[in-house]
């Protein structure tokens, strides 16, 4: 039997959940070096409906090592990196 994994919830003051989404892939650029944060399994969810998750990135696995690193919704296959998009925070 392994310890239980912890979970971080990080209110924000965002309302679209474009910009929500494009605050936690900045924080994976800027904290993606933690190995401590699974940023693949990063969900969104609305204050009151916390029950209802969407998730941020596709993380399926790869050939070899590593998981898919580009948006959930993504077409195309998957890859390592995602897209970077024009605004994003």
């Amino acid at each position: 039997m392994s310890d239980p994994h912890w979970i971080i919830h990080l209110p924000t003051t965002l309302t679209r959940v474009d910009d929500v989404a494009a605050l936690a892939m900045a924080l994976r650029r800027s904290l993606g070096h933690v190995l401590a944060i699974d940023f693949g399994e990063t969900t969104l969810s609305e204050e009151d409906r916390q029950f209802a998750r969407t998730r941020v990135w596709c993380d399926a696995r790869l050939d070899g090592p590593g998981r898919c690193r580009r948006p959930a919704d993504h077409d195309g296959r998957c890859g390592p990196d995602p897209q970077p998009q024009p605004g994003m925070l």
